[in-house]
């Protein structure tokens, strides 16, 4: 039995941690010498698991505080090597937390050089039949450091077969992303393949806190759990510790991104650590927000 299940199947038992809370974190944001401490902090507050996003300079799918956030990483040197880094810091901090690394396809591409080793011919075959072998090098090296789940943000499903089985070969679990705008087709094909967790994006459109979820995300939530009883976590735009009860109407985990990533942005850099394990106790419950 995976991380992934072991920590929703804890959470059935107790349904004062119900729904998980996966917090994201961009590895190297503000600067990779941080990201250890800000890690230790988050699972102190009460992570269930983490989030790790690679920092990517064109990440289409983020809003504009996690763009920044990129952008000062990649500046202070941060790679995917870092997010590796954290990730093996994460496990040997809390051996059973699920941990995914979240990010873009160029980056796990040239991870190892592997996008230099695909011919002219691998190319013409299209991402779902090149993609595979060259994601072996950072397959070894996040089985290696600990990694449960990978989300490609920019794989679609139907592209997704080589890769998801390269991943699976070391013991890594293939997340795939919903949208509320996504076809029976789309959930269908997802459902196939679905491992770990789904990820339900909440809104359309990019990563960024909101004042509220969307109206229709309850039905969008029960389509995906008629077609999988894969775990259903649900992110993009929650804020608050509101949300997260919301959440935990119709799925088993809440992801929070954009929110914690302004906390450590408007935390002093003495202060961010802190910042971060009180923004965790608060949203999972172990503290009052008006404490």
């Amino acid at each position: 039995m995976n991380r992934y299940q072991q920590a929703f199947d804890r959470a059935q038992l107790d349904r004062a941690s119900h729904p998980l809370v996966f917090p994201y974190l961009t590895a190297g944001f503000p600067t990779p010498a941080e990201t250890n401490g800000l890690i230790e902090a988050a699972l102190n507050g009460g992570a269930a698991g983490l989030e790790i996003g690679v920092p990517f300079s064109d990440p289409l799918a983020d809003g504009p505080t996690h763009q920044r956030a990129y952008t000062t990483a990649l500046s202070n040197g941060a790679t995917l090597q870092t997010a590796l880094d954290a990730a093996r810091h994460a496990r040997a901090v809390k051996p059973d937390a699920p941990i995914t690394l979240m990010g873009y396809l160029n980056p796990f591409l040239a991870y190892g050089g592997a996008s230099a080793d695909m011919s002219d011919h691998d190319l013409d075959q299209g991402v779902g039949q090149s993609v595979g072998r060259p994601l072996e090098a950072l397959a070894v090296a996040a089985a290696d450091a600990g990694v449960d789940g990978i989300i490609v943000v920019d794989l679609p499903v139907d592209e997704s077969d080589a890769a998801r089985a390269v991943l699976s070969e070391h013991g890594i679990d293939m997340v795939y992303l919903l949208a509320p705008t996504s076809t029976p087709e789309r959930i269908a094909a997802v459902a196939e393949r679905a491992a770990g967790f789904v990820y339900l994006v909440s809104v359309t459109g990019v990563t960024g806190a909101r004042d509220q979820l969307a109206a229709d995300i309850a039905q969008m939530a029960a389509q995906i759990r008629n077609a999988t009883t894969v775990p259903l976590g649900i992110g993009f735009g929650i804020t608050s510790r509101a949300h997260v009860e919301e959440v935990g109407e119709f799925a088993q985990a809440a992801i929070i991104g954009s929110a914690l990533t302004a906390t450590i942005a408007d935390a002093p850099a003495a202060g961010r650590q802190a910042a971060v394990q009180q923004f965790l106790e608060v949203v999972t419950g172990r503290r009052s927000d008006k404490s």
